[in-house]
């Protein structure tokens, strides 16, 4: 009997060693696993033809004056980006027409080593254009993570229904026509939270938009409602009956500010976001 009660002793010490063993050996796994917070981006610039341009600048912080980044002579660079977030950085490089870089770290299905490759295509700028800040011709929407960005082309936003606003310009004092879709219905093709939707929570989210030179401002949701708000907020692609040149082909027209300081010239980008 002393034997069987040993023998049952020893191999409960021996089933509760291998238990710990296993646990021991999971563990650095489990724990690394919540560890992870960021995850490296390799950006990769080049041109049409898939040839590497080096030394490119790509703008990675905030605010959008932060000097760059460059690109190495393989058009490369890596960086580690916080996991959870939209990123649109801005990638100019001498002689091609600037452009934005958009990656979405929101999704849970990210590589399993950790590493996310991203590639911009910048084009070269004509031989005649004008001087002055280059803008695309595309108008990039981003709503949440549950739904996938808008992308829009100069010939699909003038398909879309416009209104005129007339406003005072308080830079140039002069009273101006503007033609362009409404804010609310470009983040309404992004299920923004509008109309009956925008209560609670909901009126937490905000607007950033931002132009081809990086100047970026910030609307809430609640101003951009015209159930919460009489002003016609704006992106006019119009001015006085004519396609804006300087200032285009996207701007952003916010009537009622007594100040233009909200009106984003060239604008590139619109992205609404959360107070979380």
């Amino acid at each position: 009997m002393n034997f069987l009660l040993r023998y049952g002793s020893t191999m409960r010490l021996l089933s509760m060693g291998v238990a710990l063993l296993a646990l021991a050996a999971f563990a650095p796994g489990a724990a690394r696993a919540q560890q992870i917070t960021t995850i490296k981006v390799i950006f990769f610039v080049t041109d049409p033809s898939g040839a590497a341009i080096g030394n490119a600048t790509i703008v990675l912080g905030m605010p959008s004056n932060t000097p760059g980044a460059k690109t190495d002579e393989y058009g490369r660079l890596s960086t580690d980006l916080p996991i959870g977030a939209q990123y649109n950085f801005p990638v100019s490089a001498p002689g091609y027409v600037s452009d934005y870089i958009y990656i979405d770290l929101t999704s849970a299905e990210l590589p399993a080593d950790d590493t996310k490759n991203v590639t911009v295509v910048l084009h070269r700028e004509e031989p005649h254009s004008q001087s002055g800040p280059k803008s695309r011709e595309t108008l990039l929407v981003t709503g949440d993570a549950n739904h996938s960005p808008l992308n829009l082309s100069l010939a699909q936003f003038r398909a879309l229904p416009h209104v005129d606003v007339k406003v005072r310009n308080g830079h140039t004092n002069t009273d101006d026509a503007y033609s362009g879709v409404p804010l609310a219905a470009l983040l309404a093709k992004v299920d923004a939270p509008l109309g009956e939707n925008l209560r609670g929570k909901a009126l937490t989210n905000y607007v950033v938009a931002t132009g081809a030179d990086g100047y970026s401002v910030v609307l809430s949701l609640g101003e951009i409602d015209l159930s919460f708000h009489g002003g016609q907020i704006v992106v006019a692609d119009a001015r006085d009956g004519q396609p804006l040149t300087t200032s285009g082909p996207y701007q952003l027209i916010v009537p009622e500010d007594k100040r233009p300081a909200r009106w984003v010239r060239n604008l590139v980008t619109i992205s609404m976001e959360s107070v979380h």
